[in-house]
């Protein structure tokens, strides 16, 4: 078989992609489009949402502190949902885990809708996000063993794109729907969990998972097995930290976490920070409306680019530098965006650059992640390491939320401060190993 890498430079490698592939390409597509969407959305109708459960008048500070609660419920439920069916994932599957992922995510997607007051909110919050945590986390590791011999790296970068056309796809619905009310923007959340649900039934399993299940069956019956299939056998959680793991699941988990750290703030927050700018330009209420889902939107389409980029620079000059410059530009455009600019001018042409940075990187993620762990436990590796990350970085915006009233209100100012928090990305690649050129562990 090819190394990864040998066949970047043939032309035409998109035709050698299998239907299969195709399938499993767009499932996972799918569903990271479902995770962001589904934040984005409820990133997009927090402040009005919260104006009416918390009585039609809150104060803005009252409004960051319910509305970072929220957010942390809601990430704390997705890392919940991404350690839990990760682990799943690798003992009864990825397609099978995805199924009931997603029928999670559409029930309480629509329950968020029906809420009457911030518990009840925050409850349907937290059930959203234990199943959008399952999309990625298994879709990860689904897409790379399904292309694990060649064009691993472009195919999972371009997969990632679905993290930016969540964001597009969010802010287009609110500019449609947000008008009616933030109750039917949520409704309308429902419709690309239940298209994801119909396209993956009938799919099998990656050729790679099925070997390690038949293993697993073939070494469950003998009756006497070697210390290294008893180490296979153990519980996968377990295994992360094993002499041959810890090291990758310790520099996994830092990379994560910075990532995570500076783009969760801003997915919060960053419709109400516009929210403030244009304020400052006499546009307010409704007509800010259309405003904010165009700048969400043109955050998702720089996404897309910084998602599809990463993959052919990575296979270019390797995964650690790749990852160390989106994580540069995150924090150079993010304090610019936020401390640089005092109007919405540049705003139009700053929220792309920013979006192709924080976005981007995370196509490091699906790239990088599976490559320092082996079939077996890849599902639970990636799934540990962004799980992690999301408890921590559940704090993240309540901690901006908080940090708004010390700076006046101005939520710009405290997301600039976690923005920051990229630079745990860049350590993480001076601890990691370098992976380009290498065949996916089995």
């Amino acid at each position: 078989m090819p190394r990864n890498g040998t066949t970047t430079s043939q032309r035409g490698w998109i035709r050698e992609v299998t239907h299969y592939q195709w399938m499993v390409f767009l499932v996972a597509w799918l569903g990271w489009s479902l995770d962001n969407t589904d934040f984005n959305l409820f990133a997009l109708v927090l402040r009005p949402a919260l104006t009416e459960l918390l009585g039609g008048n809150p104060s803005i500070a009252e409004i960051g502190r319910v509305g970072g609660i929220l957010s942390m419920v809601g990430l704390l439920g997705w890392a919940v949902g991404g350690f839990f069916f990760g682990v799943v994932g690798d003992y009864i599957g990825r397609i099978r885990t995805l199924a009931l992922s997603v029928v999670m995510v559409a029930i309480f997607t629509a329950l968020q809708g029906f809420s009457q007051g911030p518990v009840m909110f925050g409850i349907c919050r937290f059930f959203t996000g234990v199943g959008t945590g399952a999309e990625l986390v298994v879709g990860i590791p689904l897409v790379a063993e399904a292309f694990a011999e060649a064009q691993r790296a472009k195919v999972l970068g371009i997969m990632m794109t679905g993290g930016g056309f969540g964001s597009l796809i969010g802010g287009q619905l609110f500019a449609w729907v947000g008008p009616y009310g933030w109750r039917y923007v949520l409704f309308a959340g429902v419709l690309p969990a239940l298209i994801l649900l119909l396209i993956r039934r009938g799919m099998d399993e990656p050729a790679r998972f099925q070997a390690v299940h038949a293993r697993r069956q073939e070494l469950k019956s003998a009756r006497d097995i070697s210390d290294a299939d008893r180490s296979f056998l153990s519980f996968s959680p377990k295994q992360l930290f094993s002499a041959e793991n810890r090291y990758s699941t310790m520099v996994g988990v830092l990379f994560c976490l910075g990532t995570l750290l500076a783009i969760w703030t801003s997915q919060i927050w960053l419709p109400t920070i516009q929210g403030q700018i244009l304020a400052r330009g006499g546009i307010t209420g409704g007509a800010a409306v259309p405003f904010i889902g165009h700048g969400m939107t043109l955050w998702g389409l720089g996404g897309i680019l910084g998602y599809t980029a990463f993959g052919f620079v990575a296979d270019a000059i390797g995964r650690r530098p790749t990852i160390v410059l989106y994580n540069i530009g995150t924090i150079a455009s993010g304090l610019y965006l936020y401390l640089g600019l005092q109007d919405y001018s540049l705003y139009p042409v700053m929220l792309p650059i920013f979006g192709f940075c924080v976005f981007g990187v995370f196509s490091g993620h699906a790239v990088y992640l599976p490559e320092l762990f082996p079939t077996h436990v890849r599902a639970t590796a990636v799934s540990f390491c962004n799980g992690t990350g999301r408890v921590i970085t559940s704090f993240g915006p309540l901690v901006a939320g908080l940090l708004a009233a010390p700076f006046g209100g101005d939520f710009a100012k405290a997301t600039a401060v976690m923005t920051c928090f990229a630079a745990l990305s860049i350590l993480a690649m001076a601890l990691g190993r370098e992976t380009r050129g290498e065949i996916l562990p089995h």
